[in-house]
C-alpha cells in the first residue's frame, strides 16, 4: 500500500526528478520528470494537489480487472498540451544534437518527436497506438521538410493522432507479482541515456555554440521565475549542484563567481563550426567585427550569382556558404546579457 505521507516527502526532495512516481511505479510520468526535470517545474507545483490521487490509483490497481475493455479515457486537456509540449521538446533537442545525421528529417526528427508525444500518452493508466503515432509523424515531417519550426507541426499532428487512438493499459495478470525496482531502474537508465548521449556528444563537439544555446536557454528558464524569487532560487541551485559536488570533492570553496569564469573560458573557445566559417570568410582568430564585416562584403561581391553566369552553380554554393558563416561569427559578436 503506497503512503500519501511518503509520496509527499519524496516529491518534497526529488520532486523534479521524479521520485514519487518511481515509489508510485509510475515509472512513464518518473522518465517523462527526469528528462524535464519536473515538466519544466510547472508540473512538479501543480502536483502539490495531483499526489492524493496519485496515491488512491496505486492502491486501487485491482480495478483495471473491472473496466470493461471497450471503454475509452476521457480527453484531458492537460495530456493534450503536454504532449505538444514534450514533443517540440524532445525535436528540438534532435535538432540541436543530431541535425547533421542523414535523413534527419525524414527519419530521426519525427522518430524524436514521436518519442516525446507517446511518452506523455502513456502517463498513468493509460497509452496509444506507437505505429500510428510515429507514422504520422514520418507523413507531417515530410511535408515540413527542412524547416526549423517543423517540431511544432509535426507533435501537433501526433498529438491529435495519440489522442484519437488513446486507450487504457491492459490490466495486470491476477497473482503476478509487481516488476522489482532494479530492472526498473535499469530501464530508465537506459532511456535517460539514449537522451542526454547525443546532447553530451554535441557538447563536446561544438561546446561554443552549444554553451550559447544552453546560457540563453538557462535564462529564459529563470526569468520565467521572476515572481517566485524563493523557487528561482531553487532552479539556481539545481543548475550550479554539479559544480558544487566538484568543489566538495576536491575540498574547493564554493564561488559562483568562479562558475561564471569557467562558462566565460569556455564561451571564449572557437568552436569547429567557427573555425570554419573564419576559414570561408578569409580572416583570422580574434578578428574585429569590422574585420569580419569587411571580409564578407567583399566576398559577396565576389561570388555574387549575378557575377558569375559561368559558373553561376558553384558561385551560388559558395555564396551560401559564405551567407551561413557570416551568421556563425555575427553569433559569436551578439552582445551578451549580463546579471
Amino acid at each position: 500500500m503506497a503512503k500519501l505521507i511518503v509520496a509527499y516527502a519524496l516529491w518534497a526532495v526529488g520532486g523534479p526528478l521524479g521520485l514519487h512516481h518511481l515509489y508510485l511505479r509510475r515509472d512513464s510520468h518518473a522518465l517523462l520528470w527526469m528528462l524535464t526535470l519536473g515538466g519544466f517545474g510547472v508540473g512538479w507545483l501543480r502536483e502539490f494537489f495531483r499526489i492524493p490521487a496519485y496515491v488512491s490509483e496505486a492502491n486501487q490497481e485491482a480495478e483495471k480487472a473491472r473496466r470493461p475493455s471497450t471503454a475509452l479515457p476521457s480527453v484531458g486537456l492537460v495530456r493534450f498540451a503536454g504532449q505538444i509540449c514534450v514533443g517540440i521538446y524532445f525535436g528540438s533537442v534532435a535538432l540541436i544534437s543530431l541535425n547533421t545525421l542523414s535523413f534527419f528529417y525524414l527519419i530521426v526528427l519525427p522518430l524524436s518527436v514521436g518519442a516525446g508525444v507517446h511518452l506523455v500518452s502513456c502517463i498513468g493508466q493509460q497509452t496509444s497506438d506507437l505505429q500510428k503515432t510515429l507514422a504520422t509523424c514520418i507523413i507531417t515531417s515530410s511535408i515540413f521538410y527542412g524547416s526549423k519550426l517543423s517540431p511544432l507541426p509535426i507533435s501537433i499532428a501526433a498529438s491529435v493522432t495519440a489522442a484519437q487512438h488513446r486507450r487504457f493499459k491492459p490490466p495486470r495478470k491476477a497473482g503476478s507479482s509487481p516488476e522489482p525496482l532494479g530492472p526498473r531502474l535499469y530501464c530508465l537508465s537506459l532511456a535517460v541515456l539514449a537522451f542526454s548521449a547525443p546532447l553530451g556528444y554535441c557538447i563536446f563537439l561544438n561546446t561554443t555554440a552549444t554553451l550559447y544555446y544552453i546560457s540563453d536557454c538557462v535564462a529564459a528558464i529563470l526569468d520565467m521565475f521572476w515572481f517566485f524569487p524563493w523557487l528561482r532560487g531553487v532552479v539556481e541551485y539545481i543548475l550550479l549542484l554539479p559544480y558544487q559536488i566538484l568543489c566538495t570533492l576536491t575540498g574547493g570553496s564554493y564561488y559562483e563567481d568562479s562558475w561564471r569564469k569557467v562558462l566565460e573560458i569556455l564561451l571564449n573557445e572557437y568552436s569547429k563550426r567557427e573555425m570554419d566559417a573564419m576559414k570561408v570568410l578569409a580572416v583570422s582568430e580574434g578578428a574585429t567585427l569590422e574585420e569580419i564585416t569587411h571580409s564578407y562584403r567583399e566576398l559577396v561581391k565576389l561570388w555574387h550569382p549575378d557575377h558569375n553566369p559561368k559558373q553561376q552553380e558553384e558561385a551560388q554554393q559558395m555564396f551560401i556558404r559564405i551567407q551561413e558563416a557570416y551568421e556563425t561569427l555575427m553569433h559569436r559578436h551578439k552582445p551578451r546579457k549580463r546579471k
